[in-house]
């Protein structure tokens, strides 16, 4: 048996972050389709101002393991931000991956009672509203931007390759 909050959390990371590394996959292909340099892609970006690909990458991920390890009532771990490569990028993503696949279902259990501290100055919440309202419209908006950083640069994506597989989550 699964807990509410597990079913709305680490299916849907999981989810997202499985189509994460297949859209970062056609953007290789496209690259060496073109003879370009598939890591460099990593430093695109929509506007001066938001974050290059690879920074959509780390902070999907961020958004992953710590709501997931949050809602288990747990301190998620810290990754460095150094991902210079396409392979560093889905090692990130594999290792996030793997972080979540260690919390047991159980640890969800009391999440719908806990009130989530956040460690860059948003008042405490409790955790159903942290959910809801930061951690998953943060996670779609990092995979929705690198999504359209990869369809700005020619990649061939459509809404399917943003939902990954829905199906067998």
């Amino acid at each position: 048996m699964t807990t509410p909050l597990y079913d709305a959390s680490v299916p849907v990371f999981r989810q997202m972050l499985d189509a994460l590394s297949d859209l970062l996959r056609k953007g290789e292909a496209h690259a060496r389709e073109r003879g370009l340099d598939p890591d460099a892609m990593l430093a695109a970006r929509l506007a001066p101002d938001m974050l290059t690909l690879v920074g959509q990458v780390q902070r999907a991920s961020d958004h992953a393991k710590g709501a997931a390890g949050r809602l288990a009532g747990l301190e998620p771990p810290p990754f460095a931000d150094d991902e210079g490569n396409l392979a560093a990028a889905h090692a990130r993503i594999s290792r996030t991956l793997d972080y979540i696949d260690t919390l047991p279902v159980g640890a969800f259990d009391k999440a719908a009672e806990r009130i989530i501290s956040l460690p860059f100055g948003v008042p405490p919440m409790p955790a159903a509203r942290y959910l809801y309202g930061f951690a998953l419209p943060s996670l779609f908006f990092h995979v929705a931007t690198a999504y359209a950083i990869l369809r700005h640069h020619g990649v061939a994506l459509g809404k399917r390759d943003f939902l990954g597989n829905y199906v067998s989550q």
